[in-house]
């Protein structure tokens, strides 16, 4: 089953309003793997002028989401089973980048990699591994 297009998979998500509270934008979407930009705002920061972790994992899965789109199709049912998040230094209060990683995609599970950038910055604020469940056809 061929991938969906960046602009299918964007197309799908306005439809739905998915990402309706947070402003994210897919920049790449391909075979294994894809790129988003969260456009940060007030509602994601937390005390200490730095972006809350529901909101760096919210984006993380987003990315992996995204990037089983573009590499298996339609397969909308598909669901996260785990996500695991490790911060590695505090994110500015400026927009974040998520880049992720399809390490390995078989029948039923697929697993990836997500690196999370402050805008501006080299090196990742997070690293996150997740692994997604793909319903039967």
């Amino acid at each position: 089953m061929p991938g969906l297009t960046k602009e299918e998979i964007q197309s799908y998500y306005d439809e739905r309003n998915l990402h309706a509270k947070n402003p994210v934008r897919i920049e790449t979407v391909g075979e294994m793997g894809a790129r988003l930009y969260l456009t940060v705002e007030q509602r994601h920061l937390r005390s200490g002028d730095t972006i809350s972790g529901p909101t760096l994992m919210w984006l993380a899965d987003a990315a992996m989401y995204t990037a089983i789109l573009g590499t298996l199709g339609p397969v909308y049912q598909a669901l996260t089973t785990n996500l695991n998040i490790n911060f590695l230094r505090k994110p500015g209060a400026v927009d974040v980048i998520a880049e992720c990683r399809l390490l390995k995609v078989g029948k039923q599970l697929v697993f990836g990699e997500v690196e999370l950038f402050s805008v501006g910055m080299d090196k990742p604020v997070a690293h996150v591994t997740c692994t997604y469940s793909i319903p039967k056809k």
